[in-house]
């Protein structure tokens, strides 16, 4: 028999407070515990952001933001506190001492519920609290949709493959971006863009689109000989109604775990079912690296301009011609391309171009820090910075790819 004793459960948090630092606000210990007791804690500004994403912040029912004077040079991290709270639905109470009123209206508009001044009045805390929770309304748990495929389908949807040639140059960003403007375009009840994310180790689509990982996709992958329309249907998730999504399997898996027939398969399985497939890849190659480029209509290859991807992208160029590939599909994608004023940059493109031998026939600009924000939030740029210009050039490239297209469809 064992001789260790059962421990009590720790009481979940429910609240926390979130300062610069919490002991400038010693009235608001006192009523955060008696208000709570000990299901509550504390957290910094920076900590805050990382802390809900954490499994724990599902039980949070309020966070109340202490701040002072000394904190208005942050109101933009405070407002993506406010932000990031409420998207989770988190209610927020805004604690304030000697701040301006600009500074809390800025505050307020982001979202939050409550305002409090500080030194804190008499059970004013108390009584923010009981008006939260009598307006609280629990968020219903959207179920997993998964795509519902006819049998016999033969659409033989359009391919295009993203690839990076180093890391950080955008390729996700493109292909997410690409899936979903295409969805856009193409309208219907049902959806005619599928997304498939093959970078099986790092893959970051369903970050991007706020799409849990699915243990489907690995027992897919796994027998693919097996499967049908309906277990490929299942190891889909639906975005908004309008694309499907294959996201990475939800542990890191060895790249030649599948194989090209694998590969080929699934390729196939969604060129029947969809008009448009957008495929993102390892900028890793591999053995199934063929099999992509050989069913791509086009292979959009990302770099940008420094020394890294000069040379990747010629060591790249270079083994597909060894092995004698289709490299006339490659479609070199500039990221972080220079503004069209920029003379000098222009210039520097140019000769990049001239050095590697290649024509670089897209290039997009940089769209800063709301191409982050866009991928944290888990929405597309569409949905969070329409204006963004990288995002109406990702959306201009659909318009071309879309119009060619329905033009190659009239003509057949």
């Amino acid at each position: 028999m064992s001789s260790t004793m059962p421990q009590p459960e720790t009481a979940p948090i429910a609240a926390c407070t979130i300062s610069r630092d919490v002991q400038n606000f010693d009235l608001l210990i006192e009523d955060m515990e008696q208000c709570m007791g000990e299901s509550w804690g504390d957290l910094g500004f920076a900590e805050a952001l990382a802390y809900f994403n954490q499994p724990d912040a599902e039980a949070m029912e309020f966070v109340a933001v202490a701040i002072d004077d000394s904190d208005e040079d942050n109101l933009v991290l405070l407002g993506e506190i406010i932000t990031q709270a409420k998207s989770r639905g988190i209610k927020v109470v805004l604690i304030a001492e000697d701040v301006t009123p600009a500074s809390l209206h800025q505050l307020l508009r982001q979202g939050a519920d409550e305002f409090v001044p500080y030194p804190l009045p008499e059970g004013e805390l108390q009584q923010a609290i009981e008006r939260i929770r009598a307006t609280y309304q629990p968020q219903p748990v959207e179920e997993e949709r998964t795509a519902q495929l006819k049998s016999g389908s033969n659409k033989q949807g359009a391919v295009f493959v993203v690839h990076g040639v180093a890391g950080g140059t955008g390729s996700t960003t493109l292909a997410v971006n690409l899936a979903w403007e295409l969805a856009l375009l193409s309208g219907g009840d049902t959806p005619n863009v599928c997304l498939l994310d093959f970078d099986f180790q790092f893959g970051t689509a369903s970050t991007y689109l706020d799409l849990a990982r699915r243990e489907a996709v690995f027992e897919m992958l796994s027998d693919t000989e097996s499967m049908d329309d309906e277990i490929f249907g299942q190891s889909l998730l639906t975005y908004e109604d309008k694309l499907q999504v294959l996201t990475a399997p939800s542990d890191m898996i060895p790249l030649d775990i599948v194989t090209p027939e694998d590969i080929s398969r699934v390729i196939d399985m969604a060129r029947a079912h969809f008009e448009y497939v957008v495929i993102d890849m390892p900028s890793t190659l591999v053995q199934w690296t063929e099999t992509a480029l050989s069913a791509a209509h086009l292979y959009f290859t990302t770099l940008e301009i420094d020394m890294r991807s000069a040379q990747n992208t010629l060591r790249f160029k270079r083994a597909l011609q060894s092995e004698e590939l289709p490299v006339e599909k490659l479609r070199y994608v500039l990221n972080r391309a220079p503004k069209f004023t920029d003379l000098g940059g222009r210039a520097r493109v140019k000769r990049l171009g001239e050095s590697l031998d290649i024509a670089i026939e897209v290039q997009l600009p940089d769209g800063g820090k709301p191409i982050t924000q866009a991928a944290d939030h888990g929405v597309p740029l569409a949905e969070n910075a329409g204006k963004n210009p990288l995002r109406r050039e990702i959306a201009k490239l659909a318009a071309s790819i879309h119009e060619l297209n329905a033009t190659q469809s009239e003509a057949a």
